[in-house]
């Protein structure tokens, strides 16, 4: 658990298909009897942590600039030069760069703000407030749960205020400058509140059970964490798509027609278990395109965004994208990822454990006492260099996904009008034309367009 989230640059062209915290029920939070005092704050270890923090900044603000000065180029790439228009160049050219000096001050904003937080100590003063503010409603601050879900509350409405600036800039400006936002200022803020109220009716409980495994967890606390989480996650896999990402978008079945019958016939001569095929409304928020597919077992689902189907010349470029994400399928891609995200998961709850009742851990950063959610955000301050390792290992496995299920559309026979639709799609959404590598070695999780042409074009090799 992060105090802020960070975004991470997306990669150009995403049509990838991709179906803690601790406390006692009766918990009590073990208070020392200055309340009123926090520990003084571990300079050495804080100023290690917020060093890291500032030295992958920089690392990634180097980055950053390798990647604006690929987005300044004045031409296209050779392989892409008579493929891609001058005109969606240019756009592209123009949304590129305001996309990126806009990155450049969000992320200085949140450095700043990240360092802030630990060098001042916000974090052990705004646990105590959120106690403080848990008596003020006349409830037992010295409940963990209570006392965390206050805590949380207040980080979720400092998110909110410091975040819609931004939310509000990128969307309503550079979205709207360059002709992807559809989205009116009342959808704006309605989307925001019905995410609030969702938090607030799916949040608590889970709050709650987390703090009630890790104080009853014992020796076998990481595999309980685990397990819940597992749980946790297959749970909202399913209900999601079901009854939560309705009440954001419409989802209607595709009509009869052409289209309909070829990704049927697709699916059919894969024997993918098709239940449904849906259209995404996509297009009343942004025309920006997509589509994924959902579900376990016998009950795949299809969803195809409204504004991809707009953007392809044919049915066949369509049906082509599908291919693609059917191929991550086949090729069991969604279940090696889930399997290689559920080890590093009980890996991290086991990393948790060694340090969760580190009370000089606690009092380095100014706690006088040991909350569960606390020791979560301490530990995840610990392995951020392992996380970034992690996610990098990732994105290069990610990479060579998508170059295998590009080879799997191809070997279907879609090779032209799978890149006939990526090229489209890389137009119609202005997505970067040049691209600097160690910029997107390090960020994309798909490979540039550039490289992906370059591999469906190779001649298939001849088995010996």
């Amino acid at each position: 658990m992060e105090w802020k989230r960070k975004k991470i640059p997306e990669p150009d062209l995403d049509l990838r298909t991709d179906c803690g915290c601790a406390f006692d029920v009766g918990g009590s939070l073990q208070r020392g009897e200055e309340d009123d005092e926090s520990e003084p704050l571990d300079l050495d270890l804080v100023q290690l942590s917020a060093g890291f923090m500032i030295l992958m900044y920089i690392f990634e603000t180097y980055l950053d600039l390798r990647q604006h000065r690929a987005y300044k180029l004045p031409t296209l790439p050779k392989t892409l030069e008579g493929v891609i228009s001058q005109e969606k160049f240019e756009k592209s050219h123009a949304y590129s760069l305001d996309k990126s000096r806009f990155h450049f001050v969000h992320e200085f904003v949140t450095i700043l703000m990240d360092t802030a937080i630990l060098f001042f100590g916000i974090l052990p003063w705004f646990w105590k407030r959120s106690g403080d503010s848990v008596v003020y409603a006349g409830l037992n601050a010295d409940n963990e749960i209570l006392h965390t879900l206050a805590f949380l509350a207040g980080v979720m409405i400092w998110s909110q205020i410091t975040d819609l600036p931004f939310s509000l800039y990128s969307t309503f400006v550079i979205e709207a400058r360059h002709g992807f936002n559809k989205q009116t200022v009342w959808l704006f803020f309605r989307d925001m509140i019905k995410g609030i109220v969702l938090a607030v009716l799916i949040g608590p409980p889970i709050v709650a059970a987390i703090v009630v495994i890790v104080q009853k967890g014992g020796p076998y606390l990481a595999i309980y964490l685990w397990v819940f989480m597992l749980v946790l996650s297959l749970v909202m896999m399913t209900v999601y798509p079901i009854l939560i990402a309705p009440l954001f978008n419409k989802f209607t079945p595709l009509p009869d027609g052409e289209l309909r019958v070829k990704i049927e016939n697709l699916a059919a001569s894969l024997k993918f278990p098709l239940k449904k095929l849906f259209v995404v409304d996509g297009s009343t928020r942004s025309s920006h395109s997509n589509a994924y597919m959902y579900g376990f077992f016998k009950n795949k689902r299809i969803v195809l965004y409204d504004t991809l189907i707009q953007q392809c010349k044919n049915e066949e470029e369509v049906v082509a994208v599908i291919a693609h994400e059917l191929g991550h399928w086949k090729l069991n891609h969604t279940m090696y990822t889930f399997v290689a995200v559920q080890i590093l998961t009980l890996l991290q709850f086991g990393g948790y454990t060694l340090v969760r009742n580190s009370k000089d851990l606690f009092q380095s950063f100014g706690f006088d006492t040991q909350p569960v959610l606390i020791g979560l955000i301490l530990f995840q301050h610990t392995v951020i260099p392992l996380q970034h390792l992690v996610s990098f290992g990732l994105n290069l496995v990610s990479r060579a996904f998508e170059f295998q299920a590009d080879a799997f559309a191809k070997k279907l026979g879609y090779a032209s009008s799978l890149r006939a639709g990526l090229v489209k799609l890389q137009e119609e959404n202005l997505s970067a034309m040049n691209t600097d590598h160690w910029y997107s070695a390090y960020h994309y999780s798909h490979p540039p367009l550039v490289e992906r042409l370059a591999a469906i074009d190779e001649p298939d090799k001849k088995a010996d």
